[in-house]
């Protein structure tokens, strides 16, 4: 299993953890905190983060995985009860465009024709049948490392 990251002390995500740097709290548990991004995508747009430091997912002990991504889900949920959003799109990122070294997710309130385009995300097609198939197995064999935990 991976060890947690050493943030070195000038982690932000670490700073409103401990309380030394001020944020919107959302939510807390003993092991995980949700508060709200400085830079919204839109209005209620929460970050959830470890409380301890971890850089990415895979760094992420599997023991706190189901537990942060339960919250992750309570949170979707509260987009909808609590700010009467349509739903809400959940993300996370690993090193690429993670602004923040600490892992992340982010909850967002979603509402139709909000603006929001698939996420700026460019599109992409296979060349083939066969191109597609190629990528699923070379996917399915990277699943069978046994260093892994079992799917």
């Amino acid at each position: 299993m991976p060890s947690k990251s050493d943030s070195g002390g000038a982690c932000v995500f670490c700073e409103i953890i401990k309380g030394t740097r001020p944020a919107h709290l959302v939510m807390e548990t003993e092991d995980a905190m949700a508060f709200l991004d400085a830079r919204p995508l839109y209005k209620g747009h929460t970050l959830l983060v470890p409380k301890e430091h971890y850089e990415t997912l895979p760094d992420l002990p599997p023991e706190l995985v189901g537990p942060l991504f339960g919250y992750a889900r309570r949170l979707a949920t509260v987009m909808e009860t609590g700010l009467g959003a349509a739903g809400s799109f959940v993300a996370l990122n690993n090193r690429i465009s993670q602004s923040v070294p600490h892992l992340h997710v982010h909850v967002v309130p979603r509402n139709r024709k909000d603006g929001l385009r698939g996420f700026f995300w460019p599109r992409t097609k296979y060349a083939s049948e066969e191109e597609a198939a190629g990528f699923a197995a070379r996917l399915r064999e990277a699943l069978r490392d046994p260093a892994e935990p079992s799917l």
